[in-house]
């Protein structure tokens, strides 16, 4: 327990490091070009929505936070892209550039839950294009020609007697004159000021995923995390939509992951049965269940990205009942991250299994049981890894399996291996020597006075 408990210390001073940048870097990386001017304040009806390119001043966020949420909340398309351009610029720096001056934009109230409205707005309309939306049979106004809900909810006496043919001469030409109407009427449609054809269907999409750009960039600032990690609403939203990563788009759902890798060192996932108010009923299975989803999937980005998420979740002891459960089911799948060419998935792996390897024994006697998994460990070791820090957690890994005296029968057969990268592989030498000391050293090793040379 001595790396974890180093371990746990070390994440009490500097957080590990954020995957990758923020996107908006580029006009490219942001779904198009910005039509946010900065200098005027002023919005552009954009051909496509939502992409910065432009500097903005320092105190556009002082003077502009309740214009931003407004605008977020009004559901109006010019406000809604007008602030989403000028949060997309807000959020954005550079890997290195320290902004003393940036704001912390999740502190501001009613931002964080806006913006999730905004996600949560596409994914309620978010459903296959052949969906036919049911009938809605309303009783109000059964006497009234118009009910006041629309066309789509006429009352249940008018189709009657339109079907039966025995609905009056001026009822049928008010039946006819509404119909026409309907395409000017679409103000009665629940949908809100979005259109409900393609278009409006594409805009919400543009708008989401926007949201969600943003969501993630606060994810990279310091003064952030701690906020959203209590943010209930914020985690089940993120966590649904890793859970329906079949059917939902996938950038969104690339946000979502980079999200919660962020955030994850100070994750408790005891949130999901505080008391604080929910609004998706997430549960920890269900979170947990729904990593568990990212990891078995093809896509090496998303995988990988959950192989972080699972390490560094796991530093957190509060977090073990919940993902101990899956740790059979998560070492399978590492050992074959482990296995493939992609250099990136072997170093989410290692760093997986470098920090549940430390949690308890059981966790190393299942590891060493895994098929495969001291052969691949080898194989990152003296292939090399290109990281060198990738390779010591190898080693490390292979050092707490002997630890345990009922794994030291299985790793036994692979002595002359460890004998082979202690003489060839100077830099883990003195890793392998203990490795070797700790094999065929032991009182209770019937080799020991054969096999017993591999002093310290």
């Amino acid at each position: 327990m001595q790396k974890r408990e180093q371990s746990k210390v070390a994440g009490s001073g500097p957080t590990p490091a954020k995957r990758g940048r923020p996107f908006g870097s580029t006009t490219g990386g942001g779904g198009g070009t910005s039509s946010f001017s900065a200098a005027s304040g002023e919005s552009v009806s954009p051909g496509s929505l939502l992409g910065p390119s432009l500097q903005v001043l320092s105190s556009l966020a002082d003077q502009n936070n309740r214009r931003i949420v407004l605008a977020l909340q009004s559901g109006l398309k010019s406000e809604l892209t007008w602030a989403l351009n000028a949060l997309t610029l807000l959020s954005f720096k550079e890997k290195d550039d320290l902004r003393r001056d940036a704001t912390p934009l999740a502190k501001v109230p009613g931002l964080l839950d806006s913006l999730l409205q905004v996600v949560d707005d596409w994914r309620d309309i978010a459903l296959p294009r052949d969906y036919t939306k049911p009938a809605r049979v309303r009783t109000l106004g059964t006497n009234l020609v118009v009910t006041g809900f629309g066309n789509e909810y006429d009352t249940t006496s008018i189709d009657t007697l339109l079907h039966h043919g025995s609905v009056s001469a001026s009822s049928k030409t008010e039946a006819s004159i509404r119909r026409k109407k309907k395409s000017v009427e679409w103000w009665f449609d629940e949908d809100g000021l979005f259109n409900s054809d393609e278009e409006g269907r594409a805009e919400k999409h543009q708008c989401a995923l926007a949201a969600s750009n943003i969501i993630r960039n606060f994810s990279f600032m310091p003064d952030n995390e701690v906020i959203m990690v209590q943010h209930r609403h914020c985690l089940e939203t993120i966590f649904q939509c890793l859970e329906d990563q079949d059917t939902e788009d996938e950038e969104l759902i690339t946000n979502m992951l980079e999200t919660i890798v962020n955030l994850a060192p100070v994750l408790d996932l005891r949130i999901f049965s505080s008391s604080k108010p929910s609004y998706i009923q997430m549960t920890e299975k269900r979170a947990v269940r729904s990593i568990m989803g990212i990891l078995g999937c093809s896509i090496k980005a998303w995988h990988c990205a959950a192989a972080e998420l699972l390490g560094r979740l796991i530093i957190n002891p509060d977090n073990e009942p919940f993902l101990l459960p899956s740790v059979p089911q998560v070492y399978k799948r590492l050992v074959d991250l482990l296995s493939f060419p992609a250099v990136d998935a072997q170093a989410a792996a290692v760093g997986a299994l470098y920090n549940l390897a430390e949690v308890n024994m059981d966790c190393r006697l299942k590891l060493a049981g895994e098929r495969w998994a001291v052969d691949r460990l080898f194989k990152v070791v003296r292939a090399p890894h290109p990281v060198p820090e990738v390779c010591r957690k190898a080693a490390m890994i292979l050092e707490s399996l002997v630890s345990e005296p009922q794994n030291r029968h299985l790793l036994l057969a692979h002595e002359s291996t460890f004998a082979e990268i202690l003489m060839m592989d100077g830099r883990h030498s003195d890793t392998f020597a203990r490795i070797l000391y700790e094999l065929t050293s032991r009182s209770n090793n019937k080799a020991t006075t054969a096999r017993g040379v591999w002093g310290m």
